[in-house]
């Protein structure tokens, strides 16, 4: 066995390491007390046999080596890979005694001769690859050779085949080229696809618009504009993005994915957070649950959709708690962190929010629950007198009688533009929006001119627009409904807090006050439509239409008392803490001595008048903890159902009669959170980088 190793090795091997391996396998041999043949036979052995051997030829500096494998299946060598430069492993193959040995792959060296062919290295020195200095293509190692060379140089550049080598370094050591080569991977330009698709997506869900949009017209106009601005070259790069109605579909779930992720996670660190919840139905009749949620975060409170949901089966209050309780449970979401509940429910009304509501704050034993302000506001202002109600629905009628009718409405149009009207349509009232009364009932106003000229003799209602009593009662629903509206609109939006619903129920309480004091008196300066109406005809208000008007006012004053009763507030000092002197009720000793370090603060004194109230006792958490959560915990529940409103108001604008098949809870997520996704950490987390996954 030994004689036929050593003829094998005689062809690879000098006689120096021939000897060497002898002696020293034949001493191997007789350590082991073992004959060649077993040894080799031997499997428990085999591995040392093959490490021994790799350790000898090793030794000698040789380029050839080989693993041992046997006849039935291959060994693994447990040695160590080497550098290029180093010796790689024997295959020792005892198959019919028989045993071979496979060369490392030949490596072939960069000579500064090879750039008169137009050629430079790139890469390692020792395993280059050969870089064109004209077209900065990069060929492989086994191209290095000057037959090759030659061949690119004289089919892709033959006007330069007669070059000197001083033109080729000369070209070489130009400032352009000396700029690195940008690399053309395919990796890095479906990277680039995919993160440009999901961006698009983002925008589509922003606006609401259909996934085709994508496909049929941002990715036209996208190459149109490239094409134009650039070169063809670069247009055809855009035909990556995938922008098909699945791929952008896909695209938008991924984002709100990683939206609720984000959200979770903020809830789940958060000190607490507080709901506000509402239901309604959609265009293909099912019944949709919106839920937001209120939080601090960092150094402000934010608001984001907590859940968007279909509800499948019966619509109760204990489907509704369902799925919420689901969520929570899903994601592990601690109940105990809830604080208030919001609805549209009052505590004297049962239904299936009110059932809702009672069910979680039977989960989380510490939560309260809130009326919406916008709601008690609403109930409030529709109260009064009967003479001023029926001019108000005989308003309506005329209102209705020409919009219900297209072929009025046209003429009424042409009459208003050849009379030089400022408008040309009525609005249309209707009792959901709360805020079209003051704007209906002052677009009819104006218009009492053209519609005297338009009207039939035979409406029985035509009659109205030449009565002086019937217009000015009118005038003045047109002022008071104008002013409610602004109240109304000046409580809605994000980050409002019940001491800001509050502070405008205070002024308005005043307001109404005065004005009724000011009508009393017959000062009418007030309600400016109604004194323009005056003193445009130069006539008084009789005594019945003051007295009217004053009880209304009066009646309207004491509704709102009723539902925004006053009382004594005891986290007064929330919303100013630097007019506190005395302690607090609600306060106990420990908090109020941190109260008092807070305000005599001249740094925290001159945030106060820079920040929001939110924002101002969110950035105390670090210094006053004990005071400022206290005070953040106040600061959470929801005033109004704004947001429910709004998301209504989008989900009925995504999910429209055209796409009832739609699932828009991914699209809601979008568009009313707060949270922008993460794009790069959604593309980090695909495998597979193709443009269209």
């Amino acid at each position: 066995m030994i004689a036929r190793l050593l003829c094998i090795l005689s062809y690879n091997f000098n006689t120096f390491v021939i000897l060497n391996v002898c002696s020293k396998l034949t001493m191997f041999c007789t350590t082991n007390s073992l004959p060649m043949d077993l040894l080799l036979k031997q499997g428990s052995l085999k591995q040392e046999v093959e490490s021994f051997c790799y350790q000898i030829v090793s030794e000698s500096n040789d380029q050839k080596v080989g693993i041992l494998q046997s006849e039935d299946k291959q060994l693994q060598p447990s040695v160590s890979k080497k550098s290029e430069d180093e010796l790689s492993r024997v295959k020792f193959i005892s198959n019919s005694n028989k045993i071979t040995f496979s060369k490392k792959p030949k490596r072939r060296k960069y000579d500064e001769s090879y750039l008169s062919f137009g050629f430079t290295y790139f890469g390692n020195r020792d395993a280059p690859h050969a870089q064109c200095v004209l077209c900065k293509k990069i060929l492989s190692n086994s191209s290095l050779a000057p037959s090759k060379l030659r061949r690119h140089l004289e089919t892709k550049h033959a006007a330069y085949k007669d070059k000197d080598i001083s033109f080729f370094k000369q070209h070489l050591d130009s400032p352009e080229n000396n700029k690195p080569p940008t690399p053309k991977i395919v990796n890095t330009d479906n990277e680039s696809a995919t993160e440009a698709s999901y961006n698009v997506s983002y925008h589509i869900a922003l606006s609401g618009e259909a996934h085709t949009i994508g496909e049929l017209l941002i990715k036209p106009c996208a190459k149109d504009v490239v094409m134009r601005m650039f070169d063809e070259q670069y247009s055809k790069k855009i035909d990556a993005v995938q922008l098909s109605n699945s791929t952008v579909a896909r695209r938008i779930k991924d984002l709100a994915a990683d939206i609720e992720e984000e959200l979770v996670c903020r809830l789940k660190i958060c000190d607490g957070f507080s709901l506000q919840l509402d239901e309604s139905a959609d265009v293909s009749g099912l019944a949709v649950l919106l839920v937001f949620v209120r939080y601090r975060f960092n150094k402000s409170i934010e608001e984001d959709l907590l859940l968007c949901e279909s509800l499948q089966s019966n619509a109760t209050g204990e489907e509704i708690f369902n799925c919420i309780n689901n969520f929570m449970q899903k994601h592990e979401i601690e109940w105990e962190k809830c604080v208030d509940v919001c609805s549209d429910a009052s505590r004297a009304v049962d239904g299936k929010i009110a059932e809702a509501v009672t069910l979680i704050k039977y989960v989380a034993p510490e939560s309260t629950s809130s009326h919406c302000l916008l709601y008690r506001h609403a109930l409030a202002v529709k109260i009064m007198p009967t003479s001023l109600k029926n001019v108000l629905d005989q308003a309506v009628q005329i209102i209705n009688y020409i919009k219900a009718r297209p072929h009025q409405s046209r003429l009424l149009k042409i009459l208003c533009e050849e009379m030089g009207a400022q408008h040309t349509a009525l609005l249309l009232n209707t009792e959901i929006r709360w805020l079209s009364r003051g704007k209906v009932l002052v677009r009819l106003f104006e218009l009492r001119r053209e519609l005297l000229v338009f009207m039939d003799s035979a409406f029985r209602l035509s009659d109205c627009l030449t009565n002086s009593s019937w217009l000015l009662r009118l005038a003045y629903l047109a002022d008071i409904f104008t002013k409610l509206n602004e109240v109304n609109l000046s409580m809605q939006g994000k980050n409002v807090t019940v001491f800001t619903v509050f502070d405008k129920m205070s002024s308005l309480l005043r307001k109404l006050e005065f004005w009724a004091s000011s009508v009393e008196e017959e000062n009418f300066d007030c309600f400016p439509t109604l004194s323009d109406f005056l003193t445009e005809n130069n006539s008084t208000v009789d005594k019945d239409i003051c007295s009217a008007i004053v009880q209304h006012l009066r009646g309207l004053r004491s509704t709102l008392l009723k539902y925004f009763p006053v009382t004594n507030d005891n986290n007064a000092w929330v919303r100013n803490p630097f007019t506190v002197t005395v302690k607090p009720a609600s306060l106990v000793a420990r908090d109020y001595e941190s109260l008092i370090d807070l305000t005599s603060d001249s740094q925290v004194k001159q945030n106060f008048s820079e920040l929001s109230l939110n924002d101002f006792w969110s950035s105390l958490i670090q210094e006053y903890p004990c005071i400022a959560r206290r005070a953040v915990r106040i600061l959470l529940p929801f005033a109004t159902m704004h947001l429910c409103e709004t998301g209504f108001s989008y989900y009925a604008a995504t999910k429209t009669k055209y796409r009832k098949r739609l699932d828009a809870a991914p699209h809601m997520r979008i568009r009313l959170s707060n949270i922008t996704p993460n794009i790069k950490r959604i593309c980090d987390k695909k495998t597979q980088k193709h443009c269209s996954h």
